[in-house]
This record gives structure tokens, sequence and C-alpha cells, in this order.
């Protein structure tokens, strides 16, 4: 589905100023919020396009190129195939917060927990080059943790022993303690020290874990990162983090940190670097080798260049969460006025001013 344009968006003139910019987004914003009964996905679209128009260089990338200008659904996660990525949005004063916690992940998982068993989850990072966080990757992570003891598989039991009921807590997990006050006997449930609120014990208790189920190692974890992941993004290992008796691992959380570029730097799905030329070749055009994620690509810089114009290499940007398509590369144009001239560059310049007064 194509985007709708951003103007449209917040129904403003393309040649709206920025405090009409800024009033247009409140208002919309209030009216889509999802606490007022409004759509996500609209509040979504308000915030994106808020997020491009009220910033001057963004603002003009999308004048001039479209939505390919200012990358590809910026400020969008990663969801599902176990990794998410953190919203922000900007609401100025209007006091909204932010309440995407609540759509994206953000809900309890106690009732789950209470039913069964489950290891504690682990986190940690790792930091990649900016080009493995283009192209994707594939890393070797180690660390200490609590697995399953390989003697019982878990069990806590010997091998050939069977679980039995607890018979401090009667399997129930737990142990009622009366206390007699002036106002009567109060009740208070405790967990079983027994069974450790399991319920069950084993006949024997495992030779190997004495009984716990795990045993601490130094593992090696395999994560391939995908493609166009960005600087603090968390890609999640389900079951890869502590182990527990009877009971499923945690979940391991890994902090993605990308290392700056020394030339290029990123917005969405796309790369920005800036290319110096003389103003000679500003003024006669000129065709540029520019670095890029994919190699050097000659680029044609058309006669009368200004310094800031952009140009677009499209599909040299960072690849798309959906792996299908990319972002483009936009290259900024300084012209460099020389400082230092010599006797025959400054008579050409005086012979040059002389010239375009009598042009003009």
């Amino acid at each position: 589905m194509a985007k709708r344009d951003y103007y449209e968006v917040l129904g403003i003139n393309k040649d709206a100023s920025a405090d009409e910019i800024k009033s247009a987004f409140r208002k919309a914003a209030i009216e889509h919020h999802p606490d007022r009964g409004g759509e996500e996905a609209k509040f979504k679209e308000v915030n994106e396009a808020y997020e491009i128009l009220k910033d001057q260089e963004k603002r003009k990338r999308y004048d001039q190129f479209g939505h390919a200008g200012v990358g590809n659904d910026p400020g969008a996660g990663y969801g599902g195939g176990g990794g998410y990525q953190n919203m922000n949005f900007d609401f100025g004063d209007l006091g909204l917060g932010d309440i995407f916690g609540s759509f994206f992940g953000g809900g309890s998982n106690q009732s789950q927990q209470s039913r069964n068993p489950r290891g504690n989850d682990l986190e940690t990072s790792i930091e990649i080059s900016f080009e493995e966080a283009v192209f994707g990757t594939e890393v070797e992570i180690t660390l200490n943790l609590d697995d399953k003891c390989k003697h019982c598989k878990g069990t806590t039991a010997e091998p050939g022993y069977d679980l039995k009921t607890c018979p401090t807590c009667d399997g129930k997990g737990q142990v009622v303690n009366v206390t007699r006050t002036i106002f009567g006997n109060i009740q208070q449930a405790s967990l079983c020290n027994k069974c450790h609120g399991k319920g069950k014990i084993p006949e024997k208790e495992c030779s190997v874990c004495r009984g716990r189920g795990v045993a601490n190692e130094r593992k090696t974890v395999k994560l391939k990162v995908p493609a166009g992941i960005d600087d603090g993004a968390t890609v999640r290992l389900r079951e890869h983090g502590n182990a527990i008796a009877n009971g499923e691992s945690g979940d391991l959380y890994i902090h993605v940190r990308v290392k700056a570029h020394k030339k290029f730097t990123r917005e969405g799905d796309l790369i920005l670097s800036d290319e110096h030329i003389s103003m000679v070749d500003a003024a006669l055009g000129y065709e540029l080798d520019v670095e890029t994620v994919d190699g050097i690509v000659t680029m044609k810089v058309p006669a009368g260049t200004q310094s800031g114009d952009d140009f677009k290499l499209s599909n040299h940007g960072v690849t798309h969460p959906n792996g299908k398509s990319r972002g483009a590369h936009i290259v900024t144009v300084i012209v460099d006025t020389p400082t230092k001239l010599s006797k025959k560059q400054h008579e050409l310049l005086k012979e040059f001013k002389l010239a375009k007064s009598k042009i003009f």
C-alpha cells in the first residue's frame, strides 16, 4: 500500500510554516490518539509525517525526492521473528507520553509465569560495524549461564528414578501457617521450602547437580543479525537464557550497538554523506566518484550545481527489514571556495567577473 503524502496526512499546504506544522500535528495527534479511541495506524502515520516535516533538512529532501528521500518507514522497529526495536515518538508539549509500550509487547507475563516455571532472562550486548548493520551478519556470543543438567536432563532426579509428591506441602507448592493475634487467627501462605513451590521432589536426587536440575556452563550462541538493523535495537532469542529445573529456559536479550562510520550517517533506510568539489567543477559540471557501502559509484554533477544540493543514488542505502528493497544514498555536494589563489588564477577570476558584468 502506497504511503500518503505527509502534507496530506497533517492537512496542511506545502508552504506551511513551522508553527502551522506543529499546530496541525497537535490537532491530529489528539484526534487519532489510541487512548482517545483513535486508530493506532493513523496515529503512527501522523507522528511519522511530523518527524519529517518538522526537520528542515528532511523536509527539503522530502520535497525533492518524496518518500525515497527520507527513508522507508522511519522509526519502525523489528517485529516478529525474534526481535524488536523500541519506538520513540515526539509529542512536543502535548503531555501524551510514549504510550506504545502497551501496544507492542509491553504487557505483563506474570500470569504465564505463575502457571509455568521459567528460568531468568539474560541480557548482553554486541557491537557491529556500519556495513554489517546494512547487510546483516552472523556473530558468536559466549556467556556464562545455567544450562540443564546433562545427567538428569533437568528433572533433578537420578536417571531411573521418578518425581514424587512433596510430603511437606502435599503437592500444593506452598504451606499455610496460622498465627494467633488479638484480632483472631491469621492465615499466611508461603512457598514450600522443601520443593521450592514445584509440588514434586525427586525420589533420589541427581548425583551430578545435587537436585538443582541445572549446572553453570560457558556457552556459545550464534546470532544471525538481520540486514538493516539499527543502533540500539534489541534482539530476543527465545529460551536461550537461564535454565530451570522442570521448566522452560528464560530468554536472551541482545542489545546491538552499531559503530559510527567515518563518512556515512544513517536515517531510516537512507545513507547520507557529503562530497566536496571545486567551484569550477560545480560551474562546468563534473563526474564525481562517490564512496558507498557497495564501493565506488560514479555520479554526474550537472553544470551550475550549488553548494548544499542533494543527489540520490537509488538502491545504495540500507536494506529494509522486509529484505526485499534498499533505501537510497543521498549525497550532499559541498562547493569549496578557494582560500589561496595563484596570480594566474586571480587574473582569470577577475576576467570572469568582468565578462559576467558585461553579459548582465
